[in-house]
């Protein structure tokens, strides 16, 4: 498994989040641990539209791999500000740099994200799957 960067936060469902000290705009991607359960990623779509807003657990898009589809989920309540349009037309990126030019969207939080996981956590989540 990838090194898991201590710098951000992550959700049971395998997002990172990325900006939370700064109090304003939060980076959302997903995991390598995830990229790497899904395999090569075919396509990315985020439903959500720049300028909705979306609340923490909303289902926001989807990424299709060759072996399956998931759903990406907001960790996050806030208001989407920006899409990667570079994962939308490159979704290898996912794959190739998950924690860099593979983040799937941004938003300005709304209030302190709860319930997101320090790296040391989402190891030990992770070390006991399979």
């Amino acid at each position: 498994m990838s090194t898991i960067p201590d710098d951000l936060s992550y959700t049971k469902e395998h997002e990172w989040v990325a900006g939370i000290e700064d109090g304003l705009t939060v980076t959302v991607g997903i995991t390598a641990y995830a990229a790497e359960q899904l395999g090569d990623v075919v396509y990315v779509e985020v439903h959500s539209e720049v300028g909705s807003t979306v609340a923490a657990g909303d289902a926001v898009g989807e990424v299709e791999s060759t072996k399956s589809v998931s759903d990406i989920f907001a960790p996050v309540g806030g208001e989407v500000v920006e899409i990667n349009s570079a994962v939308v037309d490159n979704p290898s990126l996912v794959n190739s740099d998950p924690y860099g030019e593979g983040w799937l969207f941004r938003v300005r939080v709304e209030e302190e994200p709860e319930d997101l996981l320090s790296a040391a956590e989402y190891t030990a989540l992770t070390s006991g799957e399979s």
